[in-house]
């Protein structure tokens, strides 16, 4: 047990009487030290309240600094603007080294080890080290723009992406990436290069003021031709080099037995059947033009799925039809698996109708978005042309 004396214990009377063997004097200085110590311990008490009840407020210091403080956001955002401006950095450095590869590609391309190979593979290594070089550099001056707006990184990567944006919209950006396509599309890629430079090469021969005058033909057919190219699924472009290899925009009957815009011979089945419900009528009639372009839409479908999406089988199978069996066919008997492996073999077959529907669909690109038919060998206009690209080589 503790032998602390409690403060607020009574004094007994008895306590203070005198006992055997004590003196008067004794029983005296007794009695005052108990009042004394009593009387302490009340003040003590009533001090104890006073502080208690009284908080000592504390004064927030004083900042001695003048340099502005941003509140801190929310972690989540914080972490949204880091994605974003990642996401942006990104996106211009896809953007340069797409331009740089391009280049390479075009002032190094060849077999020589010294001329090609060893240039193209120094290129390749100081982009490496320029691109270590930048993102370091970017790393110091996001550190200042922090400092100057949690949100400003963000912003600064948004102006650089901006300014890839346009420049990747300029024609040379096109042409540095059709040469990289070249390099890396290995014989694919050289295949579908001299198909486009045959298509060139017939834009150049075609009478461009007889090429005007059927587009301008094409007018009133084409709210039908966008109207079947989006229902079945097919360019719209291709679509009117079809209806201007087929007819030329003057809907007829001819010997061969095509009819209508798009000289509709026997379509297929399955393409009759999707005219008939996406027309919900009960049967397409191919003199009237909507349901010819229709018809021609979904066959065109049809033979693309049936080539595995290969545009120029899909053409030349759609202008073919189910005579001689077909392309799969003929390409069956020949040992043919393209293009350009099945041409040689056509020779009583349209060989050049992909090329000739290209073609048109070319001029009506140039004449929906240029206005006019530039000629091909004057100035500039073959690198614009080229740049601006053919239908169906959108790749």
């Amino acid at each position: 047990m503790s032998s602390k004396k409690n403060p607020y214990q009574l004094i007994h009377p008895y306590a203070i009487l005198p006992q055997p063997g004590y003196s008067l004097p004794f029983l005296s200085v007794r009695v005052l030290r108990i009042v004394s110590r009593s009387s302490k311990s009340k003040q003590i008490t009533a001090a104890g309240i006073r502080r208690s009840a009284v908080k000592p407020t504390r004064r927030a210091p004083e900042s001695t600094s003048s340099s502005v403080h941003f509140s801190s956001p929310p972690r989540w955002r914080r972490y949204l603007w880091i994605a974003a401006e990642a996401g942006l950095l990104l996106w211009v450095a896809l953007v340069v080294t797409l331009t740089v590869m391009g280049r390479a590609s075009s002032w190094f391309g060849g077999t020589s080890l010294t001329e090609s190979l060893l240039p193209f593979a120094g290129t390749v290594l100081f982009l490496a080290i320029a691109g270590s070089v930048l993102f370091w550099l970017w790393r110091r001056l996001r550190r200042v723009l922090v400092r100057l707006g949690p949100r400003r990184p963000a912003l600064a990567a948004l102006v650089l992406a901006f300014g890839a944006l346009v420049f990747a919209t300029r024609p040379s950006f096109r042409v540095d990436l059709a040469s990289l396509r070249s390099l890396v599309g290995g014989a694919e890629q050289a295949g579908k290069d001299s198909i486009a430079h045959q298509v060139f090469a017939a834009y150049r021969r075609t009478d461009l003021e007889q090429m005007r005058i059927l587009l301008e033909r094409s007018r009133s057919y084409l709210p039908a031709i966008r109207s079947a190219a989006l229902a079945c699924g097919v360019d719209e472009e291709i679509m009117v080099g079809i209806g201007a290899a087929e007819s030329s925009f003057l809907p007829r009957d001819s010997k061969d037995g095509g009819r209508g815009l798009f000289q509709i011979t026997a379509a297929p089945p399955q393409a009759v059947a999707t005219v008939a419900r996406l027309l919900r009528v009960g049967k397409p009639d191919v003199r009237n033009p909507r349901h010819n372009a229709y018809l021609a839409a979904a066959t065109l479908r049809h033979y693309l799925d049936e080539m595995n999406g290969d545009l120029f089988l899909g053409l030349l199978a759609y202008n073919m039809g189910p005579r001689n069996g077909g392309l799969r066919s003929v390409m069956k008997q020949y040992g043919a698996r393209d293009f350009l492996t099945i041409q040689p073999y056509l020779q009583h077959l349209p060989r050049d109708y992909p090329i000739r529907v290209l073609n048109a669909a070319l001029a009506f690109r140039l004449w929906r978005e240029e206005g006019a038919l530039p000629r091909y060998e004057d100035g500039e206009n073959a690198r614009v042309i080229q740049s601006i690209g053919i239908p169906g080589f959108d790749w």
